[in-house]
C-alpha cells in the first residue's frame, strides 16, 4: 500500500488547478501560441445619403393617326376637355394657377415660350412633376406665321432646344405664335422639328383682354363641349381667379380637365 503524503496532495492539487486553468486559456486563444483573442471592433459602417434619382424625360410628342396636322379639338363623345394656357408672365401667377388646378383635380396642357424657360428654368420641371402636358409656343412669342423660313424655323427649334435641355424632351405639342392656327410652312417647320401635330383650340377664353375673371368664365362655359381645347393665358390675374369656377362648373357637367394627350389617347 502506497501512502500519500501531505506534501503530494499538495502537489496533486497545484497540478490540477493548473490544468484546470490551461484549459480555460486554450478555450478563448485565436492562435496556437495560447495568447488571449480580443473581441474584434465593429467596423463603422458610413451612412451613405441615396442619391436621388434623376428626373425621368419628358414625354415625346407623339403622332395620333387620326387627327389632322392642326388640331383644334379632340373626340366630341367623350367626356373631356383640355384647358391649354401660353406660357410666360408672372411666375407667381403661374404657380398660382398649377396649384389651383391640382387642388381640382385637373391637369392641363402648357405651351412655353422659349424666353420665358430662359427666366424661370424651374418652371419647366414643376409643370410636369405637376402631371401637366408641356409644349412648344416659339422662342420670342413673336409673329411666327409672318417670318421668313429661316426666322419661322429659329423661332421653333430655339424652344425646342430649351426644352430638351431643361427636360430631355422638346415637349409634346407646338403652337404658334401670335395666331390661332399655323401657316402651311410652319406647320411644316414644326413637323420638321418634331412635332407631328400643331395644336390649335376650338374655345378662346380672350383672358389676355383683362375682361375681369367673371366675364372669363362666361366665355369659356358658354363654347365648351366635349372634347374641345380652350386657349387661355398664364400672366393674367383674372385667369386664376376665374378658374376655380370654371373647374366646378365643367365637374357639374360631368366634363373633366385633362392634358391634351389625354384627350387625343
Amino acid at each position: 500500500m502506497v501512502r500519500v503524503t501531505t506534501t503530494d496532495r499538495r502537489g496533486a492539487l497545484r497540478a490540477g488547478a493548473g490544468l484546470v486553468a490551461g484549459g480555460a486559456l486554450a478555450g478563448g486563444c485565436s492562435s496556437a501560441t495560447g495568447s488571449v483573442a480580443q473581441p474584434t471592433p465593429a467596423r463603422a459602417t458610413p451612412s451613405r445619403t441615396p442619391a436621388k434619382p434623376a428626373p425621368l424625360a419628358a414625354p415625346a410628342p407623339r403622332a395620333f393617326p387620326r387627327q389632322p396636322a392642326q388640331i383644334t379639338h379632340g373626340p366630341r363623345d367623350r367626356p373631356r376637355v383640355a384647358l391649354t394656357f401660353h406660357g410666360q408672365g408672372d411666375p407667381a401667377l403661374a404657380h398660382a394657377l398649377l396649384t389651383e388646378a391640382e387642388r381640382h383635380g385637373a391637369r392641363i396642357t402648357v405651351l412655353a415660350v422659349g424666353t420665358w424657360l430662359d427666366e424661370q428654368p424651374d418652371i419647366a420641371r414643376r409643370i410636369l412633376d405637376g402631371g401637366h402636358d408641356l409644349g412648344n409656343h416659339t422662342q420670342r412669342h413673336v409673329a411666327v406665321n409672318a417670318m421668313s423660313e429661316t426666322g419661322a424655323r429659329a423661332e421653333i427649334t430655339e424652344c425646342a432646344d430649351r426644352l430638351r435641355r431643361l427636360t430631355g424632351s422638346i415637349g409634346t405639342w407646338f403652337r404658334p405664335s401670335r395666331a390661332p392656327t399655323a401657316s402651311p410652312l410652319v406647320v411644316r417647320l414644326a413637323r420638321a422639328a418634331g412635332y407631328p401635330h400643331v395644336l390649335s383650340y376650338d374655345v378662346d377664353s380672350l383672358d389676355y383682354t383683362r375682361p375681369g375673371a367673371p366675364a372669363v368664365t362666361r366665355k369659356v362655359l358658354a363654347e365648351v363641349r366635349g372634347g374641345s381645347v380652350v386657349s387661355m393665358h398664364f400672366g393674367y390675374p383674372d385667369t386664376v381667379a376665374a378658374l376655380p369656377a370654371v373647374l366646378q362648373e365643367l365637374d357639374s357637367r360631368g366634363l373633366h380637365a385633362v392634358t391634351t394627350t389625354e384627350l387625343l389617347s
